[in-house]
């Protein structure tokens, strides 16, 4: 059995695992799920995740393992993508845990009302306030990377490609990344990176 993931092409999420994969040449079968018709909330798919999200990665033995950032880790475990030194590690897990509780909730959520709904009125009263809020984790993530190449140990990690996901698509949720130079420069960097894949590349 191969590696088998749900996920939805344009998430970010889902993109992060699809990247890593990819680059750390793992053959993998993708389903797509349509988040957008509740293909996640079928009883199939609740037996397969009860968080009822993507993405859900099947591993050789049928195990499930769900939550981006947790099946990153379980794939970078063992290569480049991670650290060996426990001080770096943790740091590793500490932009990923900004990622998911500054940065996502914040810049994902923004590309997501302005690109896939019709807003209603609660979310164009709060679109602002969450534009706000990924300016100030933009900031973030610039003043660290002024002077640096990558996040942690000088070196390409999944704590990267966790950050990159949503970042390079940020424009989509109506941020200007034009006063971010080291964060542009970042991106270019990541974007140069052996294997690198777009978004929504769907053949693998």
């Amino acid at each position: 059995m191969t590696l088998r993931l749900y996920d939805f092409l344009d998430s970010g999420n889902g993109y992060k695992v699809r990247l890593a994969l990819t680059q750390l040449g793992h053959r993998f079968e993708l389903v797509e799920v349509d988040i957008m018709t509740g293909a996640t909330r079928t009883p199939d798919f609740l037996a397969l995740n009860p968080n009822g999200r993507i993405p859900t990665l099947v591993l050789e033995d049928g195990v499930v393992l769900s939550e981006s950032d947790a099946i990153l880790f379980y794939l970078a475990e063992g290569t480049p993508l991670l650290p060996d030194s426990r001080l770096d590690r943790a740091r590793v897990l500490q932009w990923m845990f900004f990622e998911q509780y500054n940065h996502e909730p914040s810049i994902a959520v923004a590309r997501f009302w302005t690109k896939h709904l019709e807003m209603n009125a609660l979310q164009q009263e709060l679109l602002p306030q969450k534009q706000e809020q990924g300016y100030a984790a933009l900031g973030v993530m610039e003043g660290h990377l002024a002077g640096r190449d990558f996040f942690v140990a000088d070196r390409y990690t999944i704590a990267d490609i966790a950050l990159y996901a949503y970042t390079h698509v940020a424009d989509e949720g109506g941020f200007d990344l034009g006063g971010f130079p080291a964060i542009r420069a970042w991106l270019d960097r990541v974007a140069a990176q052996p294997e690198h894949i777009p978004i929504t590349k769907s053949d693998f």
